[in-house]
């Protein structure tokens, strides 16, 4: 067997039926997940909102079904989709985890921007203050100049 063909075989994906993290792999269903998450909606809002075929959608739709993040209703001739909250969690969850990441990067550039905010932009008391005339020292006190000896 040649090189390239055991790279693949090892390399090979996990269906994207086989769980919600594979599923959402796709940009496209995570587009649709996102649009859902508004409300219950036909296959002919995502198609015209979404601006992707309807094909396309249907296929999309399957796989986040087969998986439990979107669920269907019939009503008469026409299916509403909708996304579960409930198989979503274990996402949401996984996030979570590098929330307290994020949030100390997030933090950390905050406090760049806003440093180099007010090198770029000072406030007029920032301005006023560094052309202040310095404060005159005290005078010495006769005390400081000539420290009693200890005896």
């Amino acid at each position: 067997m040649p090189i390239s063909e055991c790279i693949f075989l090892i390399m090979a994906r996990a269906a994207t039926t086989t769980d919600a993290f594979n599923a959402i792999a796709e940009p496209r269903r995570r587009q649709i997940l996102s649009y859902l998450a508004q409300q219950e909606r036909p296959v002919g809002d995502i198609v015209d909102s979404l601006g992707l075929d309807q094909p396309a959608v249907s296929k999309h739709l399957r796989v986040l079904r087969s998986v439990g993040l979107v669920q269907v209703r019939c009503q008469g001739r026409h299916k509403f989709y909708r996304t579960n909250a409930e198989a979503i969690r274990p996402l949401h969850e996984w996030a979570a985890t590098f929330e307290r990441y994020w949030q100390h990067q997030l933090l950390g550039v905050k406090k760049r921007a806003e440093e180099q905010m007010s090198r770029l932009n000072p406030t007029p008391q920032s301005i006023v203050s560094q052309f202040a005339k310095p404060k005159d020292p005290e005078p010495p006190t006769p005390e400081s100049k000539f420290p009693e000896e200890k005896s």
